[in-house]
């Protein structure tokens, strides 16, 4: 579906795995960025996640998005593939957003959002969090893989030598923020080894 809107807008959704910074962080960036509007909808453990992580309550965290859409509205603007959509961001995503996500089961707004996207063509990146990984964790990323959807583990870059938490962190956001397509200046890029 062609963009009808000069925004870039980019769905940050945040569910409740372990990881909660990276979707706060992906929002922080965002959010300084022209040309730029993000749509947030954070599952019901999402919230806990941010509060026990990060003690960010839920005013602090929707203050870093242009809109909130409650998780349990799916008849919100971003359920529609007729909302124009750059693309969507699971940070972090849980195994069991992961798995209703590869099955299609659109039952509450950030995964309706999530089929959306992959219906429409659009990029989706899931910044899944679980280790170890069993075989059903393993055959849904393939699933979402083979949908079109990307598969991004938040793993840390140490050729970049980095020195603190939200270095980590940063490294980790810049790879998403280059497979959605959006300019930044979080982490030097490569220049190889001379």
């Amino acid at each position: 579906m062609a963009e009808f809107t000069p925004l870039r807008r980019i769905i940050v959704a945040i569910s409740g795995a372990s990881g909660a910074v990276y979707g706060a962080r992906l929002l922080q960036v965002l959010q300084g960025l022209p040309g730029v509007e993000t749509h947030l909808v954070v599952s019901h453990a999402g919230w806990r996640n941010l509060q026990h992580e990060l003690d960010m309550d839920r005013p602090a965290v929707e203050a870093l998005a242009h809109r909130v859409h409650d998780v349990a509205n799916v008849g919100a603007a971003i359920a529609s593939g007729s909302f124009p959509c750059h693309a969507m961001v699971v940070a972090p995503c849980s195994m069991r957003t992961l798995a209703a996500i590869a099955h299609g089961l659109a039952d509450n707004l950030l995964t309706r959002a999530a089929d959306v996207t992959l219906k429409e063509r659009r990029r989706l990146v899931l910044m899944v969090r679980e280790s170890p990984l069993h075989l059903t964790h393993l055959r849904n990323m393939v699933a979402v893989t083979e949908m079109g959807g990307i598969v991004c583990p938040p793993l840390p870059a140490f050729y970049l030598r980095p020195q603190t938490v939200g270095e980590v962190v940063d490294t980790s956001v810049a790879r998403v923020l280059d497979l959605i397509g959006v300019e930044h200046s979080l982490m030097p890029r490569w220049q190889g080894l001379d």
